[in-house]
């Protein structure tokens, strides 16, 4: 695979497609691992005796994680490089899928999936940087697709976990993801020497210089809250809907649903939104799907279950994929746009890790589901209101000093 070597000279038709596939392959590993879990929680539960606030950990550490270690993914591959940096994530994430199929109590599991969740942070925080890079008149499609196929990932993790069980039981159904994993990195490290480019670009912008510009906050705030809703439901709606009398695979299912929708939105909403304008028109459609889907959610669960998952699908993918572009586009540069982007997707990533945990809490002290989507209802409406700040002329602004 062959890919320009700067940023300055222009993809080939071949050479970009090749840099796509390659972005999209690491992309559909980055959510397997979170959302395998759900759908055979109950068996998890029933054999290692895992409570719903350390069943909540198992989705709410690698969003922790995804935070706290997006800053050092930047700053490793200022050191060692974009190749070995992610190279290295993409073997972390294998080893945390791994053990799953030896660890027999919550403490090994909870380790198992901080391992593999510092493997994503780290690959997260370059990403889209990589994208603006490689395609900087096509970013739009570029972080559309690797959104689609990230959040694919995430639906097909959903869907073959509870069949996977059927055969080796949970272990296999967790364990397995190892195997995608293993290849992007043989993959990457076999070819990702012409795709990576060197990332001293990355030092022109600091994250410091971020943590004291207030719009840089706004954005994560928005992006993290929002996502909160996501991370809830990954952990949390198949035991909700099997509370509700769903077999195990129908709750499996309805989260692949979700995904899948969630996937195709992710792809479609940057292609409608023109490229350097205004997306707050899509921002606002995308939330307001999404709080539909929670007030279903928390009113009327069993009334129309496949319509609330769609509608949280598009809601979810829509904002997921808007809101990085959204990002990128307050800098024109691509390095110092990625840098934006890791301190976002940093202190971000630790609000969207509340949610599964305080859901998890919440239950575990005797409340109902339906208690958890209505505040992360309220949520959602009050991102709405957020969105207006976000007019393409108040990019240059709001970056000022930057």
């Amino acid at each position: 695979m062959t890919v320009a070597r700067t940023a300055a000279l222009p993809l080939q038709r071949q050479q970009a497609l090749a840099a796509l596939l390659l972005l999209a392959l690491i992309a559909l590993n980055l959510r397997p691992f979170l959302t395998s879990v759900g759908p055979v929680l109950d068996l998890l539960r029933s054999d290692t005796g895992l409570g719903f606030r350390a069943a909540a950990v198992l989705t709410a550490l690698p969003f922790v994680l995804m935070g706290l270690l997006a800053f050092a993914g930047a700053r490793l591959a200022q050191r060692i490089g974009e190749r070995s940096t992610v190279a290295l994530a993409l073997l972390l994430l294998a080893a945390g899928c791994a053990s799953r199929a030896w660890v027999s109590d919550s403490a090994g599991l909870i380790a198992g999936a901080g391992v593999a969740g510092a493997g994503v942070a780290a690959i997260q925080a370059l990403m889209p940087g990589v994208a603006k890079r490689l395609f900087p008149e096509r970013v739009g499609l570029a972080m559309g697709v690797y959104s689609a196929a990230l959040v694919g990932g995430g639906a097909l993790g959903a869907l073959a976990s509870p069949w996977l069980a059927q055969f080796g039981g949970w272990r296999l159904a967790l364990a397995v993801w190892l195997l995608p994993a293993l290849l992007a990195l043989l993959l990457w490290w076999r070819q990702g020497e012409q795709q990576a480019a060197p990332t001293a670009g990355h030092a022109a912008l600091s994250l410091r210089a971020c943590g004291r510009n207030r719009r840089a906050w706004l954005l994560a705030l928005y992006f993290g809250l929002t996502n909160s809703g996501y991370s809830s439901l990954v952990a949390w709606l198949p035991s909700f809907y099997r509370e509700q009398g769903m077999t195990a695979q129908a709750a499996a299912n309805l989260l692949a649903g979700l995904a899948l929708w969630q996937a195709l939105a992710a792809l479609l909403f940057p292609l409608l939104s023109r490229r350097h304008g205004d997306h707050r028109p899509l921002l606002w459609l995308a939330l307001a799907c999404q709080a539909v889907a929670l007030a279903g959610f928390a009113w009327w669960p069993l009334l129309a279950p496949w319509c609330w998952a769609v509608l949280a699908g598009i809601g979810l993918g829509g904002f997921f994929a808007l809101c990085l572009l959204l990002v990128l586009e307050h800098l024109p540069d691509a390095a110092r746009a990625g840098t934006l982007a890791a301190f976002v997707q940093g202190c971000g990533f630790l609000l969207t890790a509340a949610g599964p945990w305080l859901m998890g809490w919440w239950r575990e002290r005797g409340g109902q589901f339906a208690g958890g989507w209505s505040w992360q209802l309220a949520i959602v409406l009050a991102m709405l209101l957020l969105t207006a700040r976000f007019s393409p002329a108040s990019y240059p602004r709001s970056m000022r000093g930057l």
